[in-house]
């Protein structure tokens, strides 16, 4: 009679235990998902090597990493909103030049020499347009790491070369010399197409800004871990102040609003460089000129 006693007691103590140790465990499956829903960290100090401290960690991993895709999305859903945004603001006005031009050219008053003008214009109107697509979507794919660089130690004067040549005809112009100092050559980690297109846009700029007939330079100034390239001009300068506003996505100084221009130059350049582990810095007087700093890494591996 007393076994079956003992073991009615032994059954009930095991159903009780089972109880206690599942709503524990469920306790704290509970308070993890409230934490996380009320977006406070989640923690949990419980350590041991049990299965429910295994299902506790697992759950965690399970909601850092929802967490972490719900971040993801929502960047993703702003970099989209700003894109959008960005082409509307930049496009309205060659839009709006575009339509005007057009209504005029179909004025039958207008004299041939008149009509080629405005086709030009249109023309230039609807290549800026093109330029500043590209742009865009270019910086986009860099920011949200859909371009990939494949950097390598290769010789940097082919890439400078190749940077002068983008803006060659925009600097004859001009009549702006373009001088690379006298230097030898240094096998610098950089993608060079890539690069090309980041110094282009510093020298651009440096053309844009410059008086006619004057002139660039470029020097490489060999460091410990890296290499400086430095472009200096003879053109307006920029303030100090804005040192650090220049390379910001649209920014254009209050001195340079008549000009042509987009502010995505600069910019576009300094995510270029991050993106290899360099970087550009720029020292400038009012009326004297500017000198751009790019440093990218020596390859300290290659003999």
């Amino acid at each position: 009679m007393m076994i079956p006693i003992l073991s009615i007691l032994l059954c009930l103590v095991t159903i009780l235990f089972c109880y206690l140790y599942l709503n524990k465990v469920l306790g704290r499956i509970s308070t993890i998902i409230d934490m996380f829903i009320s977006k406070r960290t989640v923690e949990d100090t419980d350590v041991s090597d049990t299965r429910e401290s295994k299902l506790i960690s697992q759950l965690k991993r399970l909601l850092l990493i929802a967490k972490h895709d719900m971040n993801s999305s929502k960047e993703e859903k702003e970099m989209v909103t700003r894109l959008i945004s960005d082409l509307s603001h930049q496009l309205k006005t060659p839009l709006a030049n575009i339509t005007m031009y057009v209504e005029i050219l179909k004025t039958e008053s207008l004299s041939e020499e008149e009509r080629e003008e405005f086709i030009q214009r249109t023309g230039e109107q609807a290549a800026k347009m093109e330029w500043l697509l590209k742009s865009l979507f270019k910086t986009s794919r860099l920011e949200t790491g859909i371009i990939e660089f494949n950097e390598a130690p290769s010789f940097i004067k082919e890439t400078i070369a190749d940077s002068i040549s983008a803006v060659f005809s925009q600097a004859e112009k001009k009549q702006i010399r373009i001088v690379l100092e006298e230097c030898e050559d240094r096998k610098l980690f950089h993608n060079r197409k890539w690069t090309v297109e980041a110094l282009s846009n510093i020298l651009e700029n440096a053309v844009k800004y410059s008086p006619e007939s004057s002139e660039i330079k470029i020097s490489l100034v060999p460091m410990e871990l890296y290499t400086k390239i430095q472009i200096e001009d003879q053109g307006i300068g920029i303030p100090s102040e804005e040192f650090n506003l220049i390379f910001r996505r649209f920014y254009r100084s209050e001195q340079v609003e008549q000009k042509e221009g987009t502010g995505l130059g600069l910019y576009l350049s300094q995510l270029i460089l991050s993106k290899q582990g360099g970087y550009v810095t720029v020292d400038s007087k009012v009326g004297k000129g500017s000198k751009f700093s790019v440093f990218l890494k020596n390859d300290l591996i290659t003999p």
